[in-house]
């Protein structure tokens, strides 16, 4: 038996799909207006998002000397005094040491690549220093060649470092007034707002920072543990600097994907030209196992706990932001994943039905119960 299609179905199916489709469009054509705001506006959101997660990371300091009779103004002073003077420490204790051993590290990249050089002229390479020569020529003549490529990037490279210099600056002086002023905005947001939104949006904006300072402690947690394993696996080998390299590591966890990169690479060259080839690939096999563990075991859970969301949606968040926005994509991925989930959940919570109460059930025998 034939089923015919009902064209009166078919019209509302059609009409549906048309709304739905007309809404989404909306919504996405504002999300792209909404980005590309942002991205105009970046030079100032992004020394406001750095302050934001510093402010995350230094207000239980200010909070503690807030509770104990501390003026606003003095707690976020020496929050924010403490703070510089903890990250001069940490740059010291890297430079330092590794400024003392300065020329004992030249000396071994010179024998290095003396080796490397004596290893390739021998077999199975055989190459001669005549073809060693030609190359170091042929290099040359390009680097000459390009020289006004190389002038370009400088002046790129040294542009990008003045305007990271910049961005830290603003991110501690809008640290110190979100440490001195963060309590009073959300109650001066309140008065504000016209009416639900003067509930709906400092509520939102409470979870958020809740959400934002669990994500910078779970980063400092992973980033510690990074620290300890590969600390331990550098004391083992008996590579030097293991403090300096620990605090690199530690560091550089808050800076996805870029981080670990660096942090690896100093320490394998470190271990190269102190230690010799077969300790530097020891090094490396160390880093490799705990990046591995990292970024697909301790990271998520400790995220996904924190943060509320699922370990393969941190993954996929850090993929996505990676592929969109590069370095800044993978650093903000997950805690804009987050914020999403803050939103979302907040407009289940109003949009969903009040439960309702099962009625009373009635007697067996249908008789009204004495009150």
């Amino acid at each position: 038996m034939s089923v015919t299609l009902s064209s009166t179905k078919s019209r509302a199916a059609l009409r549906a799909s048309a709304r739905v489709s007309g809404e989404l469009l909306l919504v996405l054509v504002m999300t792209a207006v909404a980005v590309w705001l942002l991205g105009r506006m970046w030079s100032i959101v992004w020394p406001l998002i750095v302050g934001l997660l510093l402010t995350t990371l230094t207000w239980p300091t200010a909070r503690y000397l807030r509770r104990h009779g501390w003026p606003p103004a003095l707690a976020a002073s020496v929050v924010t005094v403490l703070f510089l003077l903890v990250a001069g420490g940490v740059v010291a204790l890297i430079a330092v040491p590794v400024a003392s051993q300065s020329g004992e590290l030249t000396d071994g990249v010179v024998e290095g690549i003396q080796r490397l050089r004596e290893w390739a002229s021998g077999p199975p390479l055989n190459i001669g220093d005549d073809q060693i020569t030609g190359a170091l020529d042929s290099a040359t003549a390009r680097v000459q060649d390009s020289v006004g490529s190389m002038v370009t990037t400088v002046v790129t490279g040294v542009g990008t470092v003045v305007n990271g210099v910049v961005t830290a600056v603003l991110a501690v002086f809008l640290m110190f007034f979100m440490l001195k002023d963060g309590p009073r905005f959300l109650p001066w947001l309140t008065r504000q707002l016209p009416g639900r939104f003067a509930t709906d949006v400092p509520t939102v904006a409470a979870r958020a920072w809740k959400t934002l300072g669990e994500f910078v402690r779970s980063q400092a947690y992973v980033g510690l543990l990074d620290a300890v394993l590969i600390g331990l696996g550098l004391w083992i080998v008996g590579v030097p600097l293991v403090l300096p390299l620990a605090v690199l590591t530690f560091v550089a966890a808050f800076v996805p994907i870029v981080g670990a990169l660096f942090a690896g690479f100093v320490a394998v060259l470190i271990a190269l030209v102190s230690n010799g080839l077969t300790d530097a690939l020891i090094v490396l096999a160390i880093i490799i196992v705990v990046q591995q563990l990292e970024g697909n075991v301790f990271q998520p859970m400790i995220q996904s706990r924190g943060l509320g969301l699922h370990a393969a949606v941190i993954l996929l968040a850090v993929t996505l932001g990676g592929s969109l926005a590069g370095i800044v994509g993978s650093l903000l991925a997950v805690p804009v994943a987050a914020l999403i989930a803050v939103v979302w959940n907040y407009l289940r919570e109003q949009l969903s039905e009040p439960r309702q109460e099962p009625e009373a059930s009635a007697s067996p025998s249908g008789a009204v119960s004495p009150s």
